[in-house]
């Protein structure tokens, strides 16, 4: 669990269609960052964007488009994020990866009372 203080902040972009070995790549990555028990992670679906090819995708009414932009956020500490960074960029072959500083105010587990 992550504690309240400073932290790194972990944003990923890839294209909604990106695959890795047959699998959406935001999955993959999902896989992989509970697999190295990260704090945790949230996936974010675009309503529009383009990257560095400038192409515009867009979700218009009553069309499906599966190359929205989707934006993975992980928080956890430094040192954590540093061990799954080469194996994510390994698994995003287009796209962008990006690490910040960040502040932890509150992280409030699940628990029930």
């Amino acid at each position: 669990m992550i504690k309240n203080g400073p932290a790194k902040k972990l944003t990923i972009y890839v294209d909604e269609n990106e695959k890795f070995h047959g699998k959406p790549v935001y999955e993959t990555i999902l896989d992989i960052l509970a697999q190295r028990k990260i704090a945790g992670a949230s996936v974010f679906r675009g309503i529009a964007g383009y990257g560095s090819h400038g192409k515009l995708h867009t979700a218009k009414m009553l069309e499906l488009s599966t190359t929205l932009p989707v934006k993975i956020e992980v928080v956890d500490s430094e040192e954590m994020i540093k061990i799954i960074m080469a194996e994510l960029a390994s698994v995003v072959e287009k796209g962008l990866i990006e690490v910040s500083d960040t502040v932890v105010i509150k992280c409030g587990g699940g628990e029930k009372s």
